[in-house]
């Protein structure tokens, strides 16, 4: 290997044309090149260990995105080297070959070079190199071990065989790069510095193997014998047996049987199967997968636990995440699932791809939990990224659901247990054009019940392969640093180890799941579909005119130009003509001709579903939306009182929509709007900046500020229809329950008679919400008997819903609940 490491460059240019005949490297991250090119330094790459093939595989990937070539002479002061690549680990030796950790001299040289000439602006870029994605295993056959990816040096006939194997699964990563002056001080001699920057190498290359291929894995049955052998799993089936009389061997069997129950049964061969298959079904099923801030990927794998929390909106989004996260050169994410989803076959085919499941409830059974928690550890401790959904099951209308933090209590204990290991969050947005269970969910919300998970089921969901579903968006959130969160919300954590169950568990959880629900929604995508959802269901009969609609299509793009929900949020470059053409290619809506202009209309079927798609960015213009609604009932109004409406709604649709700005910040928020809403023509402000006044009646900026207006008008009637009939009850005459009851009746009877297509709007566990949050600020309170009580706090909060709502609203409302 070291004679063929020193070839001229004609011989190794042809070696790699050779090579190249049969290797297809793949670069990670894609925007390599750019970052490099923006830096404007000289690069020297530096490569893990002793490889003619790692080299090949690095210069045909700097050839294909435009990089400079490793293999090109490199010059720096005195120093003159063959290459512009170097490795970090050699090998030494002639019949049995060990590895040489010493500090290589072509480093020592360059760096000393450096140091003479005062030149350090040299950026050192680690490259690591993956033959293949399987990670090894601590036991397992030698065929199987010749192929995999591991953590140790390989020889040169294991890495010929890997090379012709897995040439066209190969990755060349690249790492962050470092400037060499970062390593370098005035006196400092070359040596020191050299060390210096092969200790921040190999802490990159151990972080690129942990992030690309994952720990090493380990056989089933080693896990599970792991995890029944814990302390804890030991006392808790010593418990079982106490209380249940069980002999040892029967409490020890239990334990296993759930153990067998969770575990997943994690195949690389398996993952690497299914990404080709994965893709084919993509290509079938939708337009294009869009990724969002994949570069978030690369920042929360460096040296991390990472757990993925996406929302759940469809069955796709297991398949989905997990396809992403490998094809962007990640390990695949152990992902935690209902056991409904443990069917035989399926549930084998999901085992293999990292799934593990868990019952719905834990309760009545002391061992399970103790087990699946202890099993969630183990998998956590050896570095094993884990995703579950912090919302328990899909959501049925588009929202984000409350959270279930059970599986976050879990993950919180695991860390607090050993906090050696830093845990990060990921949130992840999922959007989807059109659902594959579209027709579920309308049968689901008209109140048919939920059918229950089948084989026979799966089967006859395959006739959907042969229906277009549009664009799919997949959109990564900022990622949360669980010790960092902690040190915020939970001051009484030291930063050490806690055995037991801390008082201050529970609120740092509730906080960091309401932070989660709220990165998600920072991130989300708005797309050509919820577009047309939003403007279509805030009009009468889901109708309107073709030109009106596109202006308002328009508005809406200019508006999250103008006035950005986040920096993170995407919107469709599509105009208002290709939005409308859009729609009508995915059968969504329908154009009426008429001699006045073209009418565009929904279906009941579509308005239904169109609902789903709205709510998934509604969040996006709510607060835009809520100040327009300060203006459908009065012309005019001055910006306290504004700020005083906006004040007094916005801790009740923050909770509802997980909106990202705290109460501190909403007077900043609403003078940002105003002058946003003012600039697109739909609000006027007066000379002296004290009032804002809404446009002419009958022109068209009115009509467009109408229709943004309700896109949240519903929220606010089912607040006043809670307190409404609240009142009308008086105070210690219902109790919580039986309001809750009411609401839900009398807001599904509205919406049969005013034909209001919003799912939530009769949704009880909103109006729950909604009376809690009045609770814990005091604008209620729980008197004798559990009846509720209240004071003018309600009554304040009664009258500005009126300022608000329009007379023929709260008529309307008010007859309902006569009736």
């Amino acid at each position: 290997m070291t004679l063929l490491l020193g070839l001229d460059r004609t011989l190794l240019w042809l070696a790699s044309r050779i090579m190249g005949l049969w290797v297809r490297p793949t670069p990670l991250p894609v925007d390599e090149a750019e970052r490099l090119r923006g830096r404007g330094r000289r690069v020297l790459y530096v490569l893990d260990d002793q490889s003619l093939s790692d080299l090949i595989a690095l210069s045909l990937v700097c050839r294909s995105i435009g990089l400079p070539g490793a293999a090109r002479r490199f010059a720096l002061g005195a120093a003159r080297e063959p290459r512009a690549a170097l490795f970090l680990e050699r090998r030494r030796g002639w019949i049995r070959k060990r590895p040489d950790r010493r500090i290589p001299q072509r480093l020592l040289r360059i760096i000393d070079a450096a140091l003479a000439a005062g030149d350090c602006e040299l950026d050192l870029v680690p490259v690591s190199v993956f033959w293949g994605r399987a990670p090894a295993k601590t036991e397992g056959s030698w065929f199987r071990q010749l192929f995999r990816e591991d953590w140790t040096l390989v020889g040169p006939f294991r890495r010929l065989l890997s090379t012709l194997v897995n040439g066209r699964r190969t990755l060349v990563r690249f790492g962050e790069p470092v400037c060499l002056a970062d390593f370098t001080a005035p006196d400092q001699d070359a040596r020191r510095a050299a060390r210096r920057a092969a200790r921040a190498m190999r802490v990159e290359f151990r972080n690129a193997r942990a992030a690309v291929i994952g720990p090493d894995l380990s056989h089933r049955r080693t896990v599970i014998a792991e995890v029944l052998a814990k302390r804890a799993v030991r006392a808790a089936v010593a418990l079982e047996i106490r209380d249940k009389r069980l002999s040892r061997r029967e409490g020890l069997l239990l334990a296993r049987r759930y153990a067998l129950e969770i575990a997943a049964d994690y195949s690389p061969r398996f993952v690497a199967l299914m990404e080709s298959l994965l893709t084919r079904v993509w290509n079938r099923l939708y337009d294009g997968v869009e990724v969002l801030h994949a570069e978030r990927l690369e920042l929360a794998t460096q040296g991390a636990q990472v757990v993925y929390v996406p929302c759940h909106r469809s069955h796709m989004d297991y398949l989905l995440l997990s396809y992403v996260i490998y094809t962007r050169g990640f390990a695949v994410p152990h992902v935690a699932g209902g056991v409904n989803l443990d069917l035989p076959v399926v549930g084998r085919f999901l085992r293999k791809g990292g799934a593990f499941f868990l019952r719905r409830t834990f309760r009545g059974n002391p061992v399970y939990p103790i087990v699946f928690m202890t099993y969630l550890g183990v998998m956590m401790a050896r570095g094993h990224p884990i995703e579950y959904f912090i919302e328990g099951g899909r959501s049925r209308t588009g929202r984000l659901l409350d959270p279930k933090t059970g599986m976050l209590t879990m993950t919180l204990r695991s860390f607090l247990a050993d906090p050696s290991r830093p845990v990060v969050f990921m949130p992840v947005y999922f959007g989807y054009e059109r659902l594959v269970e579209a027709k579920t969910y309308i049968g689901e919300l008209s109140g048919r019940p939920k059918q229950k998970e089948s084989v026979l089921g799966l089967v006859r969901a395959l006739g959907v392969l042969r229906k277009r579903f549009g664009r799919v968006y997949v959109s990564f959130g900022e990622p949360i640093a669980l010790a960092e969160h902690l040190a915020r919300h939970a001051p009484a954590w030291s930063g050490t180890r806690v055995e037991t169950r801390p008082a201050w568990l529970g609120d740092a959880v509730d906080s960091l799941a309401a932070t989660i629900q709220a990165r998600i929604n920072a991130t989300a995508a708005i797309s050509p579909i919820g577009l047309l959802g939003l403007a279509l269901l805030s009009a009468p009969r889901q109708a309107m005119p073709e030109l009106e609609l596109v202006r308002q299509l328009d508005l809406y793009r200019r508006l999250a130009a103008r006035a950005p929900y986040s920096g993170d949020v995407w919107c469709t470059p599509l105009e208002g003509p290709a939005i409308v053409a859009y729609g009508q290619s995915m059968g969504l809506i329908e154009a009426v001709p008429h001699p006045l202009g073209p009418i565009v209309r929904m279906s009941e079927t579509s308005a239904v579903l169109s609902a789903y798609y709205r709510n998934n960015i509604v969040h996006a213009y709510a607060f835009p939306s809520l100040l327009a609604c300060a203006f459908l009932n009065n012309a005019a109004m001055r910006t306290e009182d504004v700020q005083r409406l906006a004040w007094r709604i916005y801790p009740y649709i923050a909770q509802e929509l997980f909106l990202r700005w705290s109460e501190e910040e909403i007077a900043g928020v609403v003078d940002e709007t105003l002058a946003a809403l003012a600039d697109l023509g739909l609000l006027e402000r007066s000379a002296d900046g004290g009032v804002w006044r809404r446009p002419r009646t009958g022109t068209a900026e009115a009509v467009q500020l109408s229709v943004l207006a309700h896109a949240t008008l519903d929220v606010i009637e089912r607040y006043y229809l809670a307190i409404a009939l609240l009142l009308q009850a008086g105070r210690e005459a219902i109790t919580q329950d039986a309001l809750e009851n009411r609401c839900q009746q009398m807001a599904s009877r509205m919406s049969l008679l005013y034909e209001l297509r919003s799912p939530e709007f009769f949704d009880k566990t909103l109006f729950r919400q909604f009376l809690d949050l009045l609770r814990a600020r005091n604008v209620i309170r729980t008197g004798p008997g559990g009846h509720l009580t209240f004071d003018e706090a309600l009554l304040e909060v009664a009258s500005d819903a009126q300022l608000v709502l329009s007379e023929q609203i709260r008529h309307s409302i008010l007859q309902v609940t006569a009736g």
